[in-house]
């Protein structure tokens, strides 16, 4: 499929194309080719991390450099999904005007000080078509300026020392043989390298990326799919109205996304045939490891599957009698492979190439909390591939988790490498129940990516002020003074979290009591909630690495957790902010209500008399009176 865009630069500066994309090479000319182009910082690849923080390098005047081997931003987008429905999120409602709100519900949108710049703009689908995608990138890169060098294809990237400057620097090579040296490398490449796994009779199967899309081709026919995941429920739901049957193999059973949470796993959107097998309606699901299964092609022109290891295991001697009930008995006209994608690596030279993840986790690279490789300093990864640190427990593997993630690489490399603090605010301790009311009602970063990004709060001048860091990665809470340059004392931390026993494999997701309203109980909350951590000093790393495996922190001096919300919306006077000014008082010593009384003025817009209460302004209603004198204070929540 052809994709048009308007306006699209080939090389940054040089060449422009409104014609339809091909695979045009930028003039020699252009500036980026000169041998040997020195740079702060290479970012390669330009899908949306790469773009995402070719954006923050940009706006913070860095000198910085997006490899792209395609012609577009985004090319993924411009193959994938094959059958070009999104299962991104694109809520264009929310009742709200708050742009940090929104986001919360936005999957799409990249983050920017351009407020045309969101994907409501590009489609009004809630789930889009791809090339809405494509075309939403290139305008991104366009409208914002971001460098992109496109048809270069970086390779052979390694880490030389620089006798004259003493330092190492990265030196890669591209397809024309031309040199370029940074010294930081940002690897936004994706997942790229398709999962093929060899078998006997692989040779039959058809790839996800190449087998056809026409639902007529398939008609009357059996399938047979190999995987589990998105990509492989996908390809069913376009075909199972016209084939015969649909099964499915897959090493591990199917997870629904709405029982575990993690949008990873299958989405409703998806599971169409989940009915159908479910039903009797011929289609059907099994577990069991592809890798070990044999393919043939018989006479009568059907594809037959043998599991002969399994045969040796469970029918010893084995006789024709012994499987005549095996479940794939039938035979298939198409055998899809459908196993997703792993970490392409092939771009590194040996000396420098990056460690793998283990188990579920060796399709990503390793790295460290703050995204940069275990074995290679100074290369760093963003976007997908750092999923490994939050596999299956937040949304760092997507657009609306790592845009926020690249956000926090982006400040962790303006400490290292140019002395910029991590950017704060410091207030008075008087705003500090408000502050904190704003942020964990309205905060996107905090909320989609729940237990892993969290706001610290800093207490300063014995307790008289406060400063806020936003969206720090708790797993380096330890280090915070050496990344951040802030200096530490008392402090809380708040963060997102799912109750313990919102999802697992035996847990019923609608069960009568899967939520609680009862303040007293809101440590027992399952949904979504914010979480207050106190400390009275930093934990140390020992305390950090030996907490229990299930702890995203180690034990505090003080814990609240904020009662779950059907609206998640916490601003409840008695149920919300009641018991949470009360935790923040005893954590400070100090009664917030008599430093609010001190600043404001003797009467409010709500016609109280804050100072002198009156004998109906009771405890019982206190705190539904403070937030009225809130508002009509002006200190909007």
């Amino acid at each position: 499929m052809a994709i048009i865009v308007k306006s699209l630069p080939l090389c940054y500066g040089l060449n422009w194309c409104n014609e339809i994309i091909t695979f045009k090479p930028c003039d020699d000319t252009c500036s980026f080719f000169n041998e040997a182009s020195l740079h702060d910082y290479c970012v390669i690849g330009a899908g949306p991390a790469g773009l995402q923080m070719a954006y923050y390098l940009s706006m913070a005047k860095r000198d910085y450099v997006v490899f792209e081997r395609s012609n577009i931003s985004g090319f993924f987008f411009s193959i994938y999904p094959r059958h070009r429905r999104l299962i991104s999120i694109n809520k264009r409602f929310t009742g709200r005007t708050n742009k940090e709100f929104n986001l919360r519900h936005d999957w799409n949108s990249l983050l920017s000080h351009d407020q045309q710049l969101v994907f409501r703009e590009y489609s009004s689908e809630f789930f889009p078509n791809a090339d809405d995608m494509v075309r939403y990138l290139n305008d991104f890169q366009r409208k914002l300026a971001i460098r992109v060098q496109y048809n270069t294809d970086i390779r052979n990237v390694t880490r030389v020392w620089n006798d004259v400057d003493k330092v190492h620097r990265f030196s890669m090579r591209d397809q024309r043989n031309l040199t370029y040296s940074c010294n930081t490398v940002i690897v936004s490449t994706g997942l790229w390298l398709l999962n093929a796994p060899e078998f006997p009779g692989s040779r039959l199967v058809e790839g996800y990326e190449t087998v056809d899309i026409d639902p007529k081709l398939f008609e009357g026919q059996n399938v047979l799919i190999l995987g589990r995941g998105n990509s492989a429920f996908e390809t069913a739901d376009a075909l199972y109205g016209r084939t015969n049957l649909i099964h499915m193999v897959s090493r591990s059973r199917a997870r629904l996304s709405w029982s575990t949470h993690y949008v990873g796993d299958l989405r409703a959107i998806n599971n169409g045939l989940l009915d159908t097998y479910q039903l009797k309606s011929l289609d059907g699901l099994l577990e069991a490891p592809v890798e070990d299964m044999e393919l043939e092609k018989k006479s009568d022109g059907r594809i037959h599957v043998k599991f002969p290891s399994f045969e040796r295991q469970v029918h010893s001697p084995t006789s024709e009698s012994d499987l005549d009930n095996f479940s794939l008995r039938e035979g298939y006209h198409h055998v899809i492979r459908c196993l997703g994608f792993n970490f392409d690596d092939s771009l590194f030279d040996k000396d420098i190439l990056p460690i793998k993840g283990h188990g579920r986790k060796a399709k990503y690279p390793a790295i460290k909390q703050n995204l940069e490789s275990f074995s290679v300093p100074g290369l760093y990864f963003a976007g997908t591939i750092t999923h490994s640190l939050d596999y299956r427990k937040s949304a760092g593997g997507f657009i609306h988790g790592f845009r926020y993630t690249v956000r926090m690489l982006h400040k962790l490399l303006e400490y290292r490498n140019h002395n910029v603090q991590w950017p704060s605010y410091r207030q008075s301790i008087v705003d500090l129940l408000n502050t904190i009311v704003k942020r964990i009602n309205e905060a996107a970063g905090l909320y989609q990516m729940f237990g892993s990004l969290a706001d610290i709060i800093l207490l300063q001048k014995n307790n008289t002020e406060f400063e806020v860091l936003e969206e720090f990665p708790v797993q380096l809470l330890h280090q915070l003074p050496k990344l951040t340059g802030h200096l530490v004392d008392k402090f809380f931390v708040i963060i997102m979290e799912y109750g313990p026993d919102f999802s697992g494999p035996d847990k019923d997701t609608f069960r009568p009591d899967r939520a609680t309203g009862d303040p007293l109980e809101a440590h027992r909350s399952n949904f979504l909630h914010p979480v207050f951590y106190f400390y009275t000093k930093l934990p140390t790393e020992a305390e950090m690495s030996s907490k229990p495996p299930n702890w995203i922190l180690p034990r505090p001096q003080r814990l609240h957790h904020v009662l779950e919300d059907f609206l998640t919306t916490w601003t409840a006077p008695q149920s919300h902010i009641l018991p949470l000014r009360r935790f923040l008082e005893y954590c400070i010593g100090n009664d917030l209500r008599q430093l609010m009384f001190a600043t404001f003025p003797h009467t409010c817009p709500c016609k109280f008399n804050l100072r002198q209460p009156s004998q109906q302004q009771n405890a019982s209603n206190f705190p539904r009176l403070i937030w009225i004198c809130y508002e009509g204070s002006k200190r909007d929540i």
